[in-house]
């Protein structure tokens, strides 16, 4: 699948270009993230000064929020070009990790939308030679209840009888945990979302996150060089909306 089919079908799923997240709740999140409010710090340690404007203007450049500043209601847009440039550098890593046998963690906070993205993902990432560590005992966290969980070797967190959307850092931080404290190795390469991917990343680990333009925490995170690549996209559309995204990333992997 070349650019041009992929950039036609993330924006008639509304992954990409004008999205579904609403321009005020983008800009109340910048403010929370910057109060480092938890559920919205994703476990991203700062490592200078930011600022609202500074934020803005990140978010602006790497997700592809509407520019001006003086637009606070309506529809805002997620850049095309860029999530497909950060696609390819996600597969690049993806497919030079998996045929050199290395170590790949997935994980998500958001079930209902990015499971089934990283579950194919995996799914190809292991046929091609990649190790994606399983675990057969549930994983206590106990800061925020629950337990960790794989479904399809992809970490989630699980709650009251389901896994619920989650920001938090917690999960992420008892997986790593539970690995060392097995003896396990850390992974070569982190896939993952929202605090997942900001807690591994805050622990030096190599990390690629999806991020929606509601989460300025990632896009901070790989502006301080924590994150390698983090790809914007609505990250809660119909899950099968996906499909062509997984399709390039296999492809663009070399994972067929």
């Amino acid at each position: 699948m070349d650019r041009s089919t992929l950039a036609r079908a993330l924006e008639a799923g509304r992954i990409t270009g004008e999205v579904a997240t609403p321009r005020e709740n983008n800009l109340s999140h910048i403010h929370r993230f910057l109060h480092q409010e938890r559920q919205f710090d994703f476990g991203v340690e700062l490592t200078r000064e930011w600022d609202y404007d500074a934020v803005f203007a990140l978010m602006v450049d790497r997700a592809g929020l509407r520019p001006d500043p003086e637009f606070v209601e309506g529809v805002d847009t997620i850049s095309t070009d860029r999530c497909i440039t950060a696609l390819e550098k996600l597969a690049e890593a993806v497919g030079r990790v998996s045929r050199d046998g290395g170590r790949i963690l997935f994980a998500t906070g958001h079930p209902a939308g990015l499971l089934p993205v990283h579950m194919a993902i995996a799914a190809a990432a292991k046929s091609a030679g990649a190790v994606v560590d399983t675990c057969d005992h549930l994983i206590p966290v106990p800061e925020v209840g629950g337990d960790v969980r794989q479904i399809d070797d992809v970490w989630t967190w699980h709650l009251h009888g389901g896994s619920p959307h989650t920001h938090l850092a917690e999960p992420m931080h008892a997986l790593l945990d539970d690995i060392a404290a097995r003896g396990g190795s850390a992974p070569d390469l982190v896939v993952a979302d929202h605090g997942w991917a900001g807690a591994a990343a805050s622990r030096g680990l190599r990390t690629i996150g999806y991020a929606d333009c509601n989460d300025p925490a990632l896009f901070v995170a790989e502006a301080q060089g924590q994150i390698e690549v983090t790809v914007p996209l609505d990250d809660d559309v119909v899950p099968n909306l996906y499909a062509p995204l997984i399709a390039f990333v296999i492809d663009r992997a070399g994972l067929i």
